[in-house]
């Protein structure tokens, strides 16, 4: 029997996280959508996820705005490429111009949820603030993005717990940690630790970033001449459409081209490093990666500032792997060279996690999400009424979160007019389809925490994201009736 509607904590649509995810997926709602109650449950005291969850120096989006932030509401500085804080102040104002900063709850945290089919309702388990609470829902739209708040991806270096100075992880950065004229070494080659580099060094002694293998290291203007020109000659919306599409092809090209020709593609990025590297700094091996471009993501330098700071002698990179850490010192495989900091600083990735950690139930049987294929990138194989927020590898996960929204407006709009109450991706029988993951890169963190992702397939509509104007348009026009089971029940 159908849950009644007028129970208290009763929604049609339940919305978890408020970080960049949630807050598109409530605008969404609020404008394709407007007969459907929601709430977002959000388990930290403020809005923005990520963007307020890391405080570490120099924080900002690898990806630019104009295709980061919402296509709804245009990031309108020339920046391309802004800090956290920026971010978080753009994402308080958009979710204020559009009222779902009312719909927040914070301090609730999902501790489980379980599908009922015969109740045709999410039943949801809340800790808030300390007491269990408990909410009801017609559909559910995990934002929650794919790991861990609460914990980082744990680091195997021998003897690190001997190191009588400060180690610190990014995700955790103290906020009275004083670094000034302390000698730190940063452990990892990432984006985190890109970032950090430049930045540490204002007010450091020195800085080193040590990795065990390199990345493409990649200088893009920050402040942006074509949204600045482009701004001048057409009028705001135009102009803020023709950035957002220009950013969008001038990535996607590039990817194609990198995937096309690697070989070419690692030559220039190599040119790249070489030109702006100190004279006399060898490019072997600290810049030059074994694997090819965008089979792991391309860390971005705004202005070159982490090649800047090396050319001014201020920061090191070394390539080697760890053999011990001692009281005092990190002692190096295969070399004589010592390396002796004051602050030791773990950027070596996170920890994946899905739905926030929760308990994800159907009737009661859990749902393990590895076991699980995607349907559209959208939904979850087997779990009824449920969306699961995802973004790209090789473009701004805005625009897949964006996909993905657009698409559970329009499944709930034809749900409402059909009379349907259920719908649920199913594998038929006997289908014979590949497995694939459904993040394609060989980053270590995601190839670590492949145990905790879903599966795609090899066969619509089983297939990973890898096209936002594909995904935009099957989210908007495409068939939602393939491998979907759709229900009716009457009260």
């Amino acid at each position: 029997m159908v849950y009644a509607k007028d129970t208290p904590n009763f929604y049609d649509v339940i919305i978890i996280g408020a970080g960049i995810s949630g807050i598109n997926a409530a605008c969404r709602l609020q404008t394709q959508s407007p007969y459907r109650t929601f709430t977002i449950l959000e388990a930290r005291n403020a809005l923005g996820g990520t963007w307020d969850l890391f405080r570490y120096p120099g924080i900002r989006s690898d990806s630019d705005l104009y295709t980061f932030g919402f296509p709804f509401s245009p990031w309108t500085e020339n920046r391309a490429i802004a800090d956290g804080p920026s971010i978080k102040r753009y994402l308080m104002k958009t979710a204020a111009k559009y009222g779902i900063d009312k719909d927040i709850r914070y301090h609730h945290k999902l501790q489980s949820a379980n599908w009922s089919t015969d109740e045709q309702c999410w039943s949801l388990r809340v800790d808030a603030s300390g007491e269990e609470k408990h909410f009801r829902a017609s559909f559910m739209v995990l934002g929650t993005g794919y790991y861990d708040y609460n914990s980082a991806l744990p680091a195997t270096i021998q003897g690190i717990d001997n190191f009588k100075g400060k180690v610190i992880h990014p995700q955790f950065w103290p906020e009275d940690l004083d670094y000034e004229n302390q000698k730190i070494v940063i452990i990892g080659s990432g984006a985190t630790a890109v970032t950090l580099l430049p930045n540490l060094t204002q007010k450091a002694a020195h800085v080193t970033m040590l990795q065990r293998s390199p990345t493409y290291v990649v200088s893009v203007p920050q402040w942006s001449l074509l949204a600045y020109w482009t701004r001048r000659l057409l009028p705001q919306g135009l102009a803020c459409t023709v950035i957002r599409i220009a950013f969008f092809l001038l990535q996607w090209l590039y990817f194609k081209f990198c995937q096309a020709f690697p070989v070419r593609a690692k030559k220039g990025l190599r040119k790249h490093a070489a030109e702006q590297l100190p004279k006399g700094f060898p490019v072997d091996p600290s810049f030059q990666p074994s694997y090819n471009p965008w089979d792991q993501r391309l860390c971005v330098s705004p202005d070159g500032d982490f090649y800047q700071c090396l050319r001014e002698g201020k920061a090191d990179v070394v390539t080697a792997r760890i053999k011990q850490v001692t009281e005092t010192e990190i002692l190096l495989e295969g070399s004589d060279k010592v390396l002796r900091p004051d602050i030791i600083i773990t950027a070596t990735g996170l920890k994946l996690i899905w739905a926030g950690g929760a308990k994800i139930t159907v009737d009661g049987e859990p749902v393990k999400l590895a076991d699980k294929h995607m349907w559209k990138g959208v939904m979850i194989q087997d779990v009824p009424n449920a969306a699961l927020m995802m973004g790209y590898t090789n473009a701004s996960w805005t625009l897949g979160a964006d996909a993905s929204a657009q698409f559970v407006t329009r499944l709930l709009n034809r749900m409402k007019k059909e009379g349907i109450s259920q719908a649920v991706p199913r594998v038929e029988k006997g289908t014979v389809m590949k497995d694939l993951p459904i993040l394609n890169l060989s980053s270590t963190y995601i190839v670590e925490g492949k145990g905790e992702m879903p599966k795609a397939g090899d066969r619509a509509p089983w297939l990973r994201r890898s096209f936002y104007l594909r995904d935009i348009w099957e989210a908007k026009f495409g068939d939602i009736t393939q491998d979907m089971q759709f229900s009716r029940f009457s009260i």
